[in-house]
């Protein structure tokens, strides 16, 4: 257990500063040309290379150390608006995949205008029933992570389109669904296992690291919840979180 926690330690005071360094580095030479002078189109290119994979170690790492708090039992209390949190998720799993993505959204900032424009990019957002208005009483680092993980998945291998909802009256269920190629059955038993490499061919079953999807079974079993995948080859995947709120 001390050379676990070492290790934790480790990952969060040696590695967490550097990497917020490359990536906050990489972001003003792209944003601040004023400051820092015009780029050509292939240093543009390199940085937004260098901010994209800077921005998944920064994730990867936050995964590791929300996974080992889960394992330990570490829940952080707090009430959250639905809304706020696809915000959060959405912005994270996208700056993975897409670092620019959110330029319109910044330059067109109104009250409302995220989920019309992530309409625009094919990302489909359905609030329903009770958290529509009411808040959600939960640890929201642990709920972001989960969202965050099925919506990278889901941008990963969608062929056009995302759709999230997320609905309940007492649970909060949570669906991710892409209409990618799909996992064939006889693949979905080792979805969720860590580090788990497979091929990826005409199917839905590269996953990067291989520890994204096996984080996320991690953190909703630790708040008592379930995920399950419904997945045919050529059908895309759709995968379903639910997890009960906390007692005050």
């Amino acid at each position: 257990m001390n050379r676990k926690k070492s290790l934790i330690d480790l990952l969060i005071h040696d590695l967490t500063g550097p990497i917020s360094i490359i990536s906050t580095t990489a972001n003003n030479l792209l944003s601040k040309e004023d400051k820092y002078g015009s780029l050509t189109e292939r240093q543009k290119k390199n940085l937004d290379m260098i901010l994209r994979n800077a921005n998944k170690a920064k994730t990867y790492l936050q995964d590791m150390i929300e996974v080992y708090r889960s394992e330990e039992g570490v829940i952080r209390e707090e009430e959250f608006m639905i809304e706020d949190l696809i915000k959060e998720a959405v912005n994270d799993a996208i700056e993975m995949i897409e670092p620019n993505f959110f330029e319109e959204y910044i330059c067109n900032r109104q009250e409302d205008d995220l989920f019309n424009i992530l309409k625009t990019k094919n990302i489909y957002i359905t609030i329903q029933g009770k958290y529509k208005d009411k808040p959600f009483f939960h640890d929201k680092k642990k709920m972001v992570q989960i969202l965050r993980n099925l919506i990278t998945n889901a941008l990963k291998y969608r062929k056009k389109e995302i759709n999230i909802i997320i609905k309940g009256e007492d649970e909060l269920i949570i669906t991710v669904e892409d209409d990618g190629s799909g996992i064939p059955s006889e693949k979905q038993a080792n979805i969720f296992k860590r580090f788990l490499c497979k091929e990826k061919k005409d199917t839905q079953i590269d996953f990067g690291s291989g520890f994204g999807l096996s984080c996320v079974k991690s953190i909703v079993e630790s708040l008592e919840g379930s995920i399950n995948l419904i997945s045919e080859k050529d059908k895309g995947s759709r995968f379903i979180v639910c997890i009960p709120p906390l007692k005050k």
